[in-house]
């Protein structure tokens, strides 16, 4: 289940609209963005050009393709998809500022290559200007597992890491999600 996916859609709004549902829809859409260009379609499919010539002629069809290649496809066209709204959103995002709150497991790696146990605990905090602007691309791309490590190194930083100290360069993992909330500041 995407936690942190749902807790940022319901605040940040990066499409107005759904890309296409259909693997044909999603390649006419990037065949559109790419002018027509197969050999840029079919760079960043992965793919050979004759492949991606087959498949605009409809000689083949694109449904049975391989698994990777329709994860690839709509990878590039969520990628691609309402540059504009998703500008607009890292802006707002950037200039109101993150607020995360959380039930989670959070643990620690000591300097000397002890673990400490992770375990439970209830944080509120701020998210740090820099990392925000990759959060929302992250969001943009629904990738869940660069969200949750971009999120625990912004709780690390704002929570755990105290300048000019040991804890400075404390190597925090945050784990297991009980709950999550974000919201704008």
């Amino acid at each position: 289940m995407k936690k942190i996916v749902e807790a940022l859609k319901s605040k940040i709004k990066i499409q107005t609209r759904d890309i296409p549902k259909t693997a044909r829809g999603r390649f006419n859409a990037l065949m559109r963005k790419e002018r027509g260009d197969t050999g840029k379609v079919a760079e960043r499919l992965g793919i050979s050009r004759r492949q991606v010539q087959r498949l605009a002629k409809r000689d083949h069809k694109i449904e049975n393709s391989k698994p990777e290649t329709l994860a690839r496809l709509e990878e590039e066209v969520r990628r691609d998809h309402q540059p504009r709204i998703r500008a607009q959103a890292r802006k707002e995002a950037e200039k109101r500022g993150l607020y995360v709150d959380t039930r989670a497991q959070f643990g620690f790696e000591a300097a000397g290559g002890s673990t400490d146990d992770a375990r439970y605990r209830l944080m509120s905090e701020d998210i740090p200007s820099h990392l925000i602007g990759d959060i929302v691309e992250a969001l943009a791309a629904e990738d869940e597992d660069r969200l949750q490590e971009l999120i625990g190194e912004g709780l690390a930083e704002e929570y755990f890491r105290t300048p000019g100290t040991e804890a400075e360069s404390l190597a925090v993992t945050f784990g297991d999600i009980d709950y999550i909330e974000i919201e704008y500041r």
